[in-house]
């Protein structure tokens, strides 16, 4: 399996992205990305950074990227917004909403390594694509583990859930409630230039 192995924190700097949108609370880097820079950055550039950007948040690589914005272009509706939604409705994206994982680079590792259920059956593939009325939960022997014991119980570490999301903390479950919109990614992005620039 391809992994994407950039350096959090510098690649945050270089991207503009909070290093809170990654699930990582005290990354810093001493790099000064850009500072040296003193042209007024190209249309082309600002493109290729939006996508750069939500390839890094979500852990994925080009070739798949592209194939979401294949599909994006064919179904109904705004092609930015629904490339978005795809990357919201991956599993690995699901389990870090649902606070199961700290990252969702770690999401991703966790699901691979087969820790997740999805409506009783394992599921292994971190771009599987979630549906509503589907419930995602730990599985039964992957429950007894420290990383997961620590999940439940008063000193429960707090997980702001979205809206399209249900939490059952005690369970170790999470259901889809409906399908993501694009109000509901939680980092700023500007999708139109990703658009314009497949289109180009």
């Amino acid at each position: 399996m391809a992994k994407n192995m950039q350096p959090i924190a510098k690649r945050c700097k270089a991207l503009n992205v909070s290093p809170s949108a990654m699930g990582y609370a005290r990354k810093e880097t001493t790099r000064h990305a850009k500072s040296m820079m003193r042209k007024k950055p190209t249309e082309y550039a600002m493109q290729l950074n939006e996508k750069q950007k939500v390839k890094f948040v979500y852990g994925i690589l080009e070739k798949q990227f592209s194939s979401y914005y294949e599909r994006a272009v064919r179904m109904p509706g705004k092609a930015g917004d629904n490339l978005l939604i795809l990357c919201e409705r991956r599993l690995d994206n699901v389990v870090y909403h649902l606070g199961f994982a700290q990252t969702r680079r770690q999401a991703r590792q966790l699901v691979s390594h087969g820790h997740f259920t999805v409506d009783g059956k394992k599921v292994n593939i971190p771009s599987y694509q979630v549906k509503p009325e589907q419930v995602i939960a730990v599985r039964e022997r992957s429950r007894s583990s420290v990383l997961f014991t620590k999940l439940t119980g008063e000193d429960a570490p707090f997980v702001t859930v979205p809206e399209w999301l249900q939490l059952d903390r005690n369970e170790l479950k999470g259901t889809v409630l409906r399908m993501p919109v694009r109000e509901d990614v939680d980092f700023p992005v500007e999708e139109h230039l990703i658009v314009e620039l497949y289109s180009r």
